[in-house]
Order: C-alpha cells, then structure tokens, then sequence
C-alpha cells in the first residue's frame, strides 16, 4: 500500500533533478527502493497526464531519440515546494511514528550513499522489536533502563547531526 501523495511527491521530485521519460522514473523509483517497489505504467502515465494537464509538467523530445520525456515547469516546481514543506511539517508531526520501524508503507527514497543508513535503522529496528520479544518473556528492570539509556542518546546524537544539516 503505497500512501496518498506518494507516487506524485517523488514523481516531482525526481523531474526537478533531470528531464525523464515515465520508463526512466519507474526504473529510478524501482532502484531507489531496493526493488521493493517499481510503479506500474497505469500509474505512472495517468500521473504524468495530469501533471502536464495542471501545467506542473511539460512534454519534451530528442530529435535524435523521439524519447518523451517530461520535465519541471515553474508551477511545478512551486507545486513541489508546497508538497515538501507539506511533507515536512508531516514528519514533524507523525515522527513519533518512526518512519523507518512501521513498514514499507513507510519507505522513503535516498540517495544511493546513504543505502547503509537505511540498513543501519532496520537492524536497530530489529534490534528493538527483539529486545521487546524478549522482555515480555523475561522482564529486567535494569535491561529496560540500560535500553532507554542507549536509545536516548542515539536519539540525540542523530538530532545533533540534524542541527549541524539545517545551518
């Protein structure tokens, strides 16, 4: 189940970076993703269609390919400015959902280098879903206060990373 937006978010977004044909960003979606997920062509090209219909997109060729591939128009690029800050304000208010501990509904997109920080948060996530298991068959006090420690500087750690990004 992919959520509302989603498709249409990372469509944008992927066009804001280069001029694309519908099979390239099913294929660049489907890399993104680790191959958990490639968008089919009938969701794609309606998107497309209606992207282009709002003016947020716009249809061109190569002479010498007469591949179509769509690209970013002003409206559009507002349009995924609005949809990011929107997506933003999302996460801030849902992050105690944890984006990357409830499933692949909540998959999102990197950049190839940062592969190794999405498995690094699955392995924690495992991590914790395992020490959860095991506290239900034998609860320690001190192994909870031990978890909380470790988790809780973590959670700083990261946020302190963050902070350094956003100045």
């Amino acid at each position: 189940m992919v959520p509302k937006g989603f498709l249409r978010y990372h469509v944008l977004k992927l066009l804001s970076e280069k001029p694309q044909s519908g099979s390239e960003i099913m294929s660049q979606i489907e890399r993104q993703t680790n191959g958990h997920w490639r968008p089919s062509p009938g969701s794609i090209y309606p998107l497309l269609a209606w992207l282009q219909d709002k003016g947020y997109i716009k249809e061109t060729r190569e002479q010498e390919t007469e591949v179509k591939r769509y690209t970013l128009t002003e409206q559009g690029k507002v349009f995924l400015e609005d949809q990011t800050k929107t997506r933003e304000e999302l996460h801030k208010r849902f992050k105690h959902f944890g984006p990357g501990f409830v499933g692949p509904m909540w998959f999102d997109l990197y950049p190839e280098k940062t592969r190794e920080l999405r498995m690094a948060t699955k392995e924690l996530a495992s991590a914790t879903w395992s020490l959860r298991d095991r506290l239900r068959k034998e609860y320690s006090e001190e192994a909870v206060e031990e978890a909380r420690k470790v988790l809780t500087e973590a959670a700083k750690k990261i946020e302190d990373i963050t902070k350094k990004l956003e100045k």
